[in-house]
C-alpha cells in the first residue's frame, strides 16, 4: 500500500547549514550560534505553532501579541511583568501570556534567555479557565 500524502514530510529546500537536519527538533547550542543578542530567532514553525529564542538586554520592548503565548525560562532571572502583576522567575520557570495581553520582562540578568511559544488563533484560545498545577482557575473577564 502506497504512503499516506497526509502522513509523508514534504521535501524543503534547506541551506548547507542546515543539510541533512533532524526536523523534530532545534538544539539550544545551534539556535544561540544563529541569534543576534539582544534579539529573538524564530528557530520552529508548524501551523500556528511557532517557537523562537528570546536574549534581551538591559530592557524589554514587547508589545501585546496577537496569539496566546509560553515562555519557557533558559538562563536569567528578574521580574516578570502581565497585565498588572509581577512575579520573580528564573531558570526552568514556565510563563504564560494570553493574546493582547500587556507584558515583559523587568529588571532581569544580563544572561535572561528564553524559549518563547505561540499557539493558537490570532486573539487567543477563548477557555473559561486555566488550571494550575492541577488548581482551576477562572478566566480574568469570564463569566
Amino acid at each position: 500500500m502506497p504512503p499516506d500524502p497526509a502522513l509523508t514530510l514534504n521535501p524543503v529546500v534547506t541551506t548547507s547549514r542546515l543539510s541533512g537536519a533532524d526536523t523534530s527538533g532545534v538544539a539550544l547550542q545551534d539556535a544561540r550560534q544563529l541569534i543576534s543578542v539582544p534579539g529573538f530567532l524564530e528557530v520552529f514553525r508548524r501551523g500556528s505553532l511557532s517557537v523562537e529564542l528570546y536574549c534581551p538586554r538591559h530592557h524589554d520592548p514587547q508589545t501585546p501579541h496577537a496569539q496566546d503565548e509560553l515562555y519557557v525560562v533558559i538562563s536569567g532571572s528578574g521580574q516578570f511583568f502581565c497585565t498588572g502583576e509581577r512575579r520573580a522567575f528564573g531558570p526552568g520557570d514556565l510563563l504564560f501570556v494570553a493574546a493582547g495581553q500587556d507584558h515583559r520582562f523587568e529588571a532581569f540578568s544580563d544572561d535572561l534567555a528564553v524559549w518563547v511559544i505561540f499557539y493558537g488563533p490570532d486573539g487567543g484560545e477563548r477557555a473559561p479557565e486555566r488550571t494550575v498545577l492541577g488548581q482551576m482557575f477562572a478566566e480574568r473577564g469570564s463569566v
